[in-house]
């Protein structure tokens, strides 16, 4: 799943910076938790992409650009800025 999550960010939103971690160990027996290991997650990402946008839209684009993976992903926290 990391390799799918930074791979779709890499290619929807051309990062200078992108930091993905599993806090699925954090989680395991609470609701959401699956089981697989990868059912919560959190990234980092500066991205030029954001300029202009507004804290919901960032958002919005980072779920757009992962797609069908967010089926998959139970809770994704994110830090999001358009420089470093």
């Amino acid at each position: 799943m990391e390799a799918t999550i930074r791979a779709r960010l890499d290619a929807a939103l051309k990062p200078s910076h992108l930091e993905v971690h599993n806090e699925s160990a954090q989680h395991a027996g609470h609701s959401g938790d699956d089981g697989s290991g990868e059912s919560h997650w959190h990234v980092v990402i500066w991205a030029k992409a954001f300029d202009g946008k507004s804290r919901i839209e960032r958002h919005r684009m980072v779920h757009a650009a992962l797609g069908d993976a967010m089926d998959r992903i139970h809770a994704l926290s994110m830090d999001l800025s358009n420089s470093a």
